[in-house]
C-alpha cells in the first residue's frame, strides 16, 4: 500500500508539473473575458476566421473602432492558445488605433496587454501597462476599471509572493468593485483574496472569500468561473485534512465542468478527487482519477496544439490570399499607372516647356518690379529716418531751452532771495544800533520792529516758491532724500538744496539767516544724519545725487 501511495504521489507531482507547463494559458487567473464571450465557445480557427471577416468589413467601412475591437479579440484568442508574440502584435495594433481615436477602450486593452507581458515573463512591461491603465481609469473616474486594474496588479504581486502588496491592491480592487456594483469584478476579487489566504495557509479566511466569490459568480451566471472556485474550495478543505468535504466540492466541480465541456477544469477536478482519495487512503481510486486527469491533460495539450496550428494555418492562408489579391491589384494598378504615366509625361514635357518660358519672362518682370519697390521702400525709410532725426533734434533743443529757462528762473529767484535777505540784514543791523542808543523811549517800538523783521527770515513763502522751481529742475532730489533719510528736517533739506545749487557759504548763511559758524554746525549735523565720515565731502555727496 505504501509503495502504491508513493507512486500515486509521484504521478500527481508529474501531472501538476505538466499541467502547469502545457495549459497555463488556458487557466489564467489574470486573463480578462472576451469582449464578445460567444467567441470563446467557437472553435479557435472558426473564431479567427469570423474575426478576420468582420475585420475586412470594418476596413471597408473605415470603422476604426470596429477594427481595434477585432484586433483586441484576435490578441485574446492568440493568448488563449499560448502564442504570446502574435497576441502582443495584435494588441499593440489595437492600442495604436485606440490612442489615435481617443477611445475609452484603451485602458481595458492595456490591462489585457499587461497580462500577456506578465505571462511572457516581461513583468516590468506588464506593470507599465497596468500603471497606464490605472492612470486612465482614475482620470476618467471609471471605478470598475480601477477595480479591474488594481486586481490585476494585486494578483501579479501574489504570484511574486509579495503578499503584503497583493493584499493592499486586492483590497483597493474590492473597494472600487463594490462602489461600481460590478458583481463579476467583485467575484474575481473575492477569489483572488481567497487565493492569497490559501497560499499563506490561512484556510478559514480563504474558505470565507471563496464562498463569497462562488455566490457572486452564481448571481451572474458565470459557470466556468464557478467550476474554478469549487475546485479552490475543495483544495482548502483537503489542505485542512477534511477529505470528505474536499471530495464534495471536487465532485461538484467535475459535474459542472462536464456539463459545460470545460476539459481543463474537469482534469483539475479529477486531480483534486485523486488527491482526496489518496488522503482517505484509497490509493487505487486515487490512481484511477489521476490517470483520468493525465489523459485529459494530454487531450487538452493535443487539442490546443491543433487549435494553434489551425489558427496559424488560417492566418497564413488569409495573409497569403490577401497577398495574392494585393499583388494582382498592384500589377493592375501598375499597368494603368504606366499607361497613364506615358501620356502624362508627354503632356508634362510640353506643358513644362511652355511654363519654363513663361516663368522666365515672369521672373524677369517680377525682379524688375521688386527692385523698383525696394528702391521706393528704401527712399521712404530714408525720408522717415531723416524726419525722425529732425523731430528728435527739435525735441532735444526744446528740452534744453526749457531747462535753461528753469535754471535762469531758479538763479533769478535765488538772487532775489539773497538781495532780500541782504536788505533785511542791513535793516536788522541798523535797528540794532538804534537799540544801543541811549534814547530809551524808542527802544520798545524799535524792538517790536526788529522782532517783525527777524520773523520774516523764517517765513516760508519765498522758500515754497523756490522749492517749486527747484523740483522742476531736480524732480527726484528732495523726495529721494526724504525717502532714504527720514531724520532730515526742513532746514536740513533747504541747506542740501542750496548746496546742490553750488552756492557759496556766505550766500547760504544769508539765505538761511544764520551766522557762518551756525552754518558750519548745521553742515556737520547733516553729514552725521547722512552717515558721512569726517573726511567725506558733503558737497560731493550732494552733487552725486540725481
Amino acid at each position: 500500500m505504501k509503495a502504491t501511495n508513493a507512486w500515486v504521489l509521484i504521478l500527481l507531482g508529474i501531472t501538476c508539473f505538466v499541467t502547469g507547463k502545457q495549459v497555463s494559458a488556458q487557466r489564467n487567473p489574470l486573463v480578462l473575458p472576451f469582449t464578445q464571450p460567444f467567441f470563446y465557445k467557437l472553435h479557435p480557427d472558426s473564431a479567427f476566421s469570423m474575426l478576420k471577416d468582420k475585420m475586412n468589413g470594418y476596413i471597408q467601412e473605415k470603422d476604426e473602432k470596429g477594427q481595434a475591437t477585432c484586433l483586441q479579440q484576435m490578441g485574446q484568442l492568440f493568448f488563449r492558445l499560448g502564442s504570446y508574440s502574435q497576441a502582443v502584435d495584435h494588441l499593440l495594433q489595437a492600442d495604436k488605433i485606440f490612442r489615435r481615436t481617443g477611445s475609452a477602450s484603451l485602458a481595458g486593452n492595456l490591462n489585457i496587454l499587461g497580462t500577456v507581458y506578465y505571462y511572457n515573463q516581461q513583468r516590468e512591461q506588464a506593470r507599465l501597462q497596468f500603471n497606464e491603465a490605472l492612470g486612465i481609469n482614475q482620470q476618467t473616474q471609471n471605478t470598475a476599471g480601477m477595480a479591474e486594474t488594481f486586481g490585476l496588479i494585486g494578483h501579479m504581486h501574489e504570484k511574486l509572493l509579495h503578499y503584503d502588496s497583493s493584499f493592499h491592491y486586492q483590497r483597493k480592487a474590492l473597494y472600487y468593485a463594490l462602489a461600481a456594483k460590478d458583481t463579476v469584478i467583485t467575484a474575481k476579487t473575492y477569489e483572488n483574496l481567497g487565493s492569497i489566504y490559501e497560499d499563506q495557509a490561512e484556510y478559514d479566511s480563504a474558505h470565507f472569500y471563496f464562498l463569497r466569490s462562488l455566490e457572486a459568480y452564481q448571481a451572474t451566471g458565470r459557470v466556468v468561473e464557478q467550476v474554478e472556485v469549487l475546485n479552490n474550495l475543495g483544495d482548502v478543505w483537503r489542505k485542512r485534512g477534511n477529505f470528505e468535504k474536499g471530495m464534495y466540492y471536487a465532485r461538484q466541480a467535475a459535474d459542472l465542468a462536464m456539463i459545460t465541456g470545460e476539459k481543463y477544469q474537469l482534469q483539475s477536478a479529477y486531480r483534486d478527487i485523486s488527491q482526496n482519495f489518496l488522503g482517505i487512503g484509497l490509493a487505487d481510486s486515487a490512481y484511477t482519477y489521476l490517470e483520468k486527469s493525465r489523459e485529459l491533460v494530454q487531450a487538452i495539450y493535443s487539442i490546443e496544439n491543433s487549435y494553434q496550428i489551425g489558427v496559424l494555418q488560417t492566418l497564413y492562408d488569409t495573409e497569403k490570399k490577401n497577398a495574392q489579391i494585393e499583388n494582382l491589384n498592384t500589377a493592375r494598378k501598375a499597368n494603368k499607372v504606366l499607361s497613364w504615366a506615358s501620356i502624362i509625361i508627354l503632356v508634362m514635357i510640353a506643358v513644362m516647356a511652355t511654363l519654363v518660358i513663361k516663368h522666365q519672362k515672369l521672373k524677369i518682370r517680377n525682379e524688375k518690379t521688386v527692385n523698383q519697390a525696394l528702391v521706393k521702400v528704401h527712399e521712404t525709410e530714408k525720408g522717415l529716418m531723416e524726419s525722425e532725426l529732425k523731430r528728435q533734434q527739435l525735441e532735444e533743443n526744446s528740452l534744453k531751452e526749457q531747462l535753461d529757462i528753469k535754471s535762469r528762473q531758479l538763479s533769478s529767484h535765488l538772487l532775489h532771495l539773497i538781495q532780500k535777505n541782504e536788505v533785511m540784514e542791513e535793516l536788522r543791523q541798523g535797528l540794532d544800533s538804534i537799540i544801543r542808543d541811549d534814547k530809551r523811549d524808542q527802544k520798545k517800538q524799535v524792538r517790536q520792529l526788529l522782532q517783525t523783521i527777524n520773523g520774516s527770515f523764517t517765513q516760508d513763502s519765498y522758500w515754497e516758491e523756490f522749492r517749486l522751481i527747484f523740483d522742476k529742475v531736480h524732480p527726484s532730489f528732495v523726495t529721494g532724500l526724504q525717502a532714504t533719510y527720514a531724520s532730515l528736517t526742513g532746514g536740513d533739506i533747504r541747506l542740501l538744496t542750496l548746496i546742490k545749487m553750488n552756492l557759496a557759504p556766505s550766500d547760504m548763511s544769508t539765505l538761511l539767516g544764520v551766522t557762518p559758524d551756525s552754518l558750519r554746525v548745521q553742515r556737520y549735523r547733516v553729514k552725521k544724519k547722512l552717515g558721512l565720515g569726517q573726511d567725506d565731502s558733503l558737497a560731493g555727496f550732494v552733487q552725486s545725487l540725481v
